[in-house]
Parts: C-alpha cells; structure tokens; sequence
C-alpha cells in the first residue's frame, strides 16, 4: 500500500485550516503524514517539504483546502497503474460562501467563463487522463519518485508553477489523472478587488510560464487577444465586421449570464453580466504585464520553517 505526505504551505503564523479534516482520513489503510511549510515563497516551501517527506506520494494541499475522508481511497486507486504519476480532483465551493463567492464559482466553471479550466472548479464525469488544465495544486498528489527526477517545482514561477511541472512530467512519458469525486472544499476570493487580482496574477503567472517553457496552448492567450481587440477597436474603419467579435462576445456574456439566474433562481445572479468581461480583461491584462516583464529570474533565499504535524503512524495529533 501506497504511503502519502500532506504538505501544506502557509505564511508565518498563518492558521492551516487544512488539518482539521485530515483527523477524518483513515490512518490504518493508508498511512500518512502531515507537514506545514511556513514561509513567504510557496513554490520553495513545496520543494523544501518534499524533500524532507518520507512518502511515496507527494499530496499537495493549500493552506485552506478541506479534503474528504476518502481522498488517499480514491487517489491510491488511480495510482494502481504505473504508469500515473498524477492524480489531482477539483477545489469546490463551500456551500457557506456568500452569493458574490459562489458567483466568483460559476463563472470560473463554465465553459464562457474559463473554457477548458472549468473542470479545476466543479465535479463532473469519471475518472480520467488529463492534462494541467484540469489540475490544481490545491488539490494534486505526485509520486515523490517523479516529483524529485524532475527537479521540483521551478522557484522562479508563481503562480503556475504547478502547470510547468506537469507539463513536464507528462513530457516523460507519466500519465496524469483527473478524478472528479476527490475534490477539496476551498472558499472563493471574498470580494470583487481580490477576485480581480487573482485573476489577473493567474495571467501573469501563464505569461511567464509561457516565457520559460514555451507555448503549450495558444487558446491561453486568448484572453490577451481579446484585450488587443477592445484597445484598438476604435481606432478601426467604422464598419459592421469589425464589431462582430464584440457582438458574438456580448451575446455569450448574456446567455452564460442567462443560464446563471436561471440555476440560481436570483436576479442577483445578472451580475455575472460584469463578472465575466471583468475576468476576462484582467486576465488579458495579467498575461500582457507577464509577457512584458520578461523571463522571471531566480528569487532571493527566503527563511522556510518545516513543521511536522504528524508522523506515520500517530494517531494523536
């Protein structure tokens, strides 16, 4: 039987929600351990704590990620095959988070709002070979084996730092793994600023993963396009064509709006109607500041605290 490493980064001091539902997950079947990285650089805090876990597989949580009892149940089934060295499911929405929140939740899983990334955001479909489009790193296990022959996660990326090292281990050959029913409950961004500032660091994070490691899917930089697009749509000739893209885009704004009031059954749901070009333009805007700032470059050492919450095998905890 497979044996698993939690570990969870977290700023200084900060509170690891994470570990209360971890006393849920049955020790006895598959045992585990637990270790919280604190510090200011996740992708270095990640690495640090890989390298000092003692488990074959590598699950990676945030610091607010709420799994399910039976997450090492449904991860160690997919790992039967060797040939998966990947298993990641989905960061759901709590059902105690506010109507903004779960608005933020069903523009980021549908398919106007984040296209072939929705399904990081909601549980659809059997088990399944993915790709890093589909998989989060809230919510992702890696074979230690392959995590450490692929050198990490690189330290100059954040976000997508995830993204690049997935890429590169499917490059190797190792199959990578979405699995619906193992999500974790993680609540949305509280507000309209930080939902915007998400959006717009995950474009900068795509850009400079795009710089390092190339090009994987020209549909991510759509949202840049689309931002080109409305900057230079005045200037054009005063004709019908050039405002097509604008139509065809407002009357997806409206339908997926549409169909959110409908499952909602809010009017408060309209608002989605400003919610989706507001993630799609700081997104663009994100990916635009990434492209310009260049090829990130290596960060200064930053002090990383390794706490080892739980051993194999403990049961107090």
């Amino acid at each position: 039987m497979p044996t698993f490493s939690f570990i969870i980064p977290v700023k200084p001091d900060g509170a690891v929600k994470a570990l209360a539902p971890l006393h849920l997950v049955n020790e006895q079947e598959y045992p585990f351990e637990v270790l919280v990285a604190e510090g200011t650089r996740p992708s270095r805090q990640r690495n640090m704590a890989a390298g000092r876990s003692q488990g074959d597989i590598l699950f990676f949580l945030d610091d607010d990620s709420l799994v399910t009892a039976d997450c090492l149940a449904l991860c160690a089934q997919v790992l039967k095959d060797p040939a998966v060295a990947v298993v990641g499911g989905p960061s759901l929405t709590p059902d105690s988070d506010t109507r903004l929140q779960h608005l933020f939740a069903f523009a980021l899983s549908s398919p106007f709002g984040a296209g072939a990334m929705r399904n990081r955001y909601r549980a659809t479909g059997q088990p399944r070979e993915t790709s890093e489009r589909e998989l989060i790193l809230c919510n992702l296990a890696i074979r230690r084996d392959a995590y450490l022959k692929e050198g990490g996660l690189d330290e100059r990326l954040y976000p997508n730092e995830e993204n690049e090292l997935l890429d590169r281990i499917s490059s190797s050959g190792h199959k990578l793994v979405h699995v619906p029913a193992m999500g974790v409950e993680r609540s949305q961004r509280p507000s309209i600023r930080a939902f915007t500032r998400q959006m717009f660091t995950y474009g900068r994070g795509r850009a400079q993963q795009t710089l390092l490691a190339g090009l994987r899917s020209p549909m991510s930089l759509l949202p840049l396009m689309f931002v080109a697009y409305l900057a230079i749509l005045p200037m054009l000739p005063s004709s019908i064509w050039w405002s097509i893209p604008l139509i065809a885009y407002v009357m997806g704004d409206l339908i997926f709006t549409a169909a959110a009031v409908i499952s909602y059954r809010a009017p408060t749901a309209c608002f989605l109607m400003f919610i989706f070009p507001l993630m799609h333009c700081t997104n663009g805007i994100g990916l635009l500041f990434g492209f310009c700032g260049g090829k990130p470059v290596p960060k200064p050492d930053c002090d990383v605290l390794i706490r080892q919450i739980k051993e194999f095998g403990q049961t107090n905890w």
